[in-house]
């Protein structure tokens, strides 16, 4: 009996960290992109709900397939078990000057 493996995927998407987990992780033919298939969710066993697991769920609603550039790449792990996906503020600072400076 074949393990089925599941990846946990970290990366950045606009001005938020993602963390994923996907059965499926290989690179993309599209040139430096990376593919996530069938994205996974944690079994619903507490009443709590998690807004940012939920605003994940509504993001990926209806995707089978997800393609994320290979810088937005924070890392890939194999893991035993699916987590809880989360989404988190990114901790980059923003270089002085940029959009947001005022002159």
């Amino acid at each position: 009996m074949a393990v089925k493996k599941t990846y946990k995927v970290v990366f950045y998407n606009q001005d938020e960290v993602f963390e994923i987990y996907a059965a499926h992780v290989f690179p993309s033919e599209m040139y430096g992109f990376i593919e996530l298939e069938e994205i996974l969710f944690g079994e619903r066993s507490q009443l709590l709900v998690d807004p940012s697991e939920e605003k994940l769920k509504s993001e990926f609603a209806g995707v089978t397939r997800t393609y994320v550039p290979m810088n937005a790449i924070v890392r890939i792990d194999e893991v035993e078990q699916c987590g809880v996906p989360k989404v988190k503020p990114s901790q980059v600072a923003q270089f002085p000057g940029g959009n947001n400076s005022k002159k």
